[in-house]
């Protein structure tokens, strides 16, 4: 990412982010394709949002470990497979090319359009995380979705996206060719 991306990307929020002012990044942060980090979602060749991950722990030791991503776009790119085709490559890197078993996401239950997209992408519905997230004065329960290593072959067979890295240190810009193995 670019730092000239930040201030139209970071604007963005929805209903199910907005957790009240928080100061905007200046710099882009650099990733972890291991740890953490994000992808610019481009369409058209112009940045429209943004693909992250970062680490879930389940366990006390370190195979315990998953990595959870999400999706933001920005409002007129939304509804239109953008999302549901970035979260797809990014499961499919991230078993290609990291030792992660598990990927997952977690969704506010009413974000309809999202529990759909995670659904295209391969990902399933496990179970209500309840009170989870304080939003908007309460706490609101949301959906915990998941795709083991196993599962990459059937869920998500030759996929591709425009992604580019997100970070200051590297950019990436081009396809991601996927074969749907790990």
């Amino acid at each position: 990412m670019r730092d000239a991306d930040l201030p139209s990307l970071s604007a963005t929020v929805s209903t199910y982010n907005d957790f009240g002012p928080t100061a905007p990044p200046t710099k882009a942060a650099p990733y972890d394709l291991e740890t953490r980090g994000a992808f610019v979602v481009e369409a058209g060749g112009d940045p429209v949002g943004t693909v992250s991950w970062y680490p879930k722990r389940w366990g006390p030791n370190e195979s315990s470990s998953c990595t959870r991503i999400g999706v933001l776009l920005l409002p007129e790119h939304r509804g239109r497979g953008i999302g549901t085709t970035a979260q797809r490559e990014l499961v499919t890197l991230l078993f290609r090319h990291t030792a992660v078993h598990r990927v997952e996401a977690y969704t506010d239950v009413r974000n309809i359009a999202e529990q759909r997209a995670l659904e295209k992408a391969g990902l399933m519905r496990e179970g209500v995380v309840r009170g989870s997230q304080f939003r908007d004065g309460r706490y609101n329960d949301g959906y915990l979705y998941g795709i083991l290593r196993t599962d990459l072959d059937d869920a998500c067979p030759g996929v591709s996206a425009d992604l580019r890295f997100m970070g200051a240190r590297h950019r990436f810009v081009g396809a991601v060719e996927a074969t749907g193995q790990p």
